[in-house]
């Protein structure tokens, strides 16, 4: 665990830059997107969730790849907008070193384009623009206390243009006694861009995010509740917006209630059956950034469900992120190994 707080410090020292940035301000934005079903459906991210039968939220929190998890595949497409489709695969694999290692490729296709010249003439040639993203995932436990990393090497290419950046997530993570409770802890994209899209440019930041996380399994009752708080290495998410009901117009920042919902991710799980799962999330930075005044509907909430067969998993999720169309997300899931068993 030194270790692991060791490289945090290392790595921070090393890209401070990154540590002020959020979405919108920095290249391999991609890399933010929600991966699987379940965590679409709880309101786009969790980082505390204890689920041994669950591949995916490694990919959120390192440190939450177990050793029940060996010899599991996991398959994620994401029907996004306007043509555009991303995915994550990813399977864990049994190996003498210690610790727990996965491995998993992130993708992102932008779909094809028409080549035109700058003054609008199409010159009847298309291209395509896709991003890719390896994970190399390595976790351990020390007691109730779990840690891990996932090293990202990330290829960005749009038309001719191509990109090579390197990234790191480094989790921790503390379990209760009967594991219905989870506390996290997450630096997410910590690294830096190798080579840029044209010679000479300069380098940019890539999305860097400090989150926290928790979560509580009710032990009397079949429900699960998660938090993660995102965006913590900036405060102030918003602009200041203008105000023109005086005489004259000033700017005006939120109230702090505001500032701190615009961090938190809020979901629930009913866990009526261990084969069944329903799911729901609340997303208030979503619902604030890609809201209409005129009417802002169910912007920024999300619901989904999971349904485990044999040692088969189906996870469906949708988010409405907005008013022009929801996102739909499908997760499969498959456990190779011989007489596996269900633990928390």
């Amino acid at each position: 665990m030194r270790k692991l707080l060791f490289l945090i410090i290392l790595l921070a020292s090393i890209y401070p830059k990154a540590f002020s940035q959020v979405g919108g301000e920095s290249t391999y934005d991609f890399l933010n997107l929600t991966n699987s079903a379940r965590m679409a459906a709880l309101g786009g991210n969790q980082i505390a969730l204890s689920d041994s039968l669950d591949l995916n939220v490694s990919y959120n929190n390192p440190s939450l790849l177990r050793p029940e998890m060996k010899n599991m595949m996991a398959l994620n497409y994401v029907d996004y907008f306007a043509g555009v489709n991303y995915g994550y695969a990813a399977y864990s694999f049994d190996t003498p070193l210690p610790g727990n290692f996965a491995v998993g490729l992130h993708y992102i296709n932008y779909g094809k384009f028409i080549e035109a010249l700058p003054n609008g003439e199409r010159t009847g040639a298309t291209f395509n623009a896709a991003e890719y993203a390896l994970n190399m995932i390595w976790s351990h436990e020390y007691n109730r206390l779990t840690y891990g990393i996932n090293l990202k090497p990330i290829l960005s290419s749009f038309e001719n243009y191509q990109s090579v950046g390197f990234a790191a997530d480094l989790g921790l993570s503390y379990f209760s006694k009967n594991r219905f409770s989870v506390v996290s802890l997450v630096a997410r994209n910590i690294g830096t861009q190798i080579t840029t899209y044209y010679e000479g440019a300069e380098k940019e930041s890539i999305p860097f995010d400090l989150q926290f996380g928790i979560s509580k399994r009710l032990q009397h009752a079949p429900i699960r509740f998660a938090a993660t708080m995102q965006h913590l290495q900036k405060w102030d998410l918003a602009k200041p917006v203008e105000d023109n009901t005086g005489i004259i117009p000033v700017l005006k920042e939120e109230n702090f209630t505001k500032k701190f919902m615009r961090h938190l991710v809020l979901g629930i799980e009913l866990l009526p059956s261990p084969n069944f799962t329903i799911r729901a999330g609340y997303n208030y930075q979503i619902r604030q950034e890609l809201r209409l005044d005129e009417k802002m509907s169910t912007v920024g909430f999300s619901w989904g469900f999971g349904v485990r067969i044999s040692r088969f998993q189906l996870n469906y999720g949708s988010a409405r992120y907005h008013l022009a169309g929801t996102s739909n997300i499908i997760s499969v899931a498959v456990n190779l190994s011989d007489g596996f068993v269900r633990k928390l």
